[in-house]
């Protein structure tokens, strides 16, 4: 049987705490497909495209990977992707009360797909994109929490919108 898995999450930028989950859910299934979604909660610094080009880009070097866009219910998606494995990363207590809830309820859903977490790395764990993009939008160095070229994209975006706003 393969093993396929499904890491979702906006990207909005990709952070090295992503690229570690990423790169540690891959050796668990035969294919990770991570999930670039549309969350109307938030509002992305970059467009769908953006990101999946980010993450494409990021992930081009770890086997077994596979990038797509979706906007539809986890589960849905989980279920159209053929995937047995739900992966999900957790920094710390408040993410694991809010996955647990989610996993309780995906597992209502499909009771065959299951959530498997995964701790962030120690150094990794307060790596969060929104507070990456907020470090950059004052002016922060935010190269210990993203690649070095997804800091460029994120410093550029921050340069335009910067001018926007003048």
């Amino acid at each position: 049987m393969t093993r396929i898995g499904v890491y979702p999450g906006t990207f909005d930028p990709i952070t090295l705490g992503h690229m570690d989950i990423i790169k540690r859910g891959a050796k668990l299934v035969d294919t990770l497909v991570i999930g670039v979604t549309t969350n109307p909660s938030k509002s992305p610094m970059f467009s769908l495209e953006e990101r999946l080009a980010m993450v494409e880009r990021e992930t081009a070097d770890i086997e077994g990977i596979k990038v797509v866009a979706f906007d539809a219910l986890l589960m849905k998606f989980a279920e159209q992707q053929g995937a047995n494995v739900i992966v999900r990363g957790l920094r710390a207590v408040a993410d694991f009360e809010y996955e647990f809830q989610m996993a309780g309820m995906n597992q209502q859903l499909n009771d065959d797909i299951e959530t498997v977490f995964l701790m962030a790395d120690v150094a990794l764990q307060p790596i969060a994109s929104k507070l990456v993009k907020e470090i950059a939008i004052y002016g922060g160095a935010i190269g210990k929490f993203v690649s070095a070229a997804v800091e460029q994209e994120v410093v550029a975006r921050v340069e335009v919108i910067g001018k926007k706003g003048q």
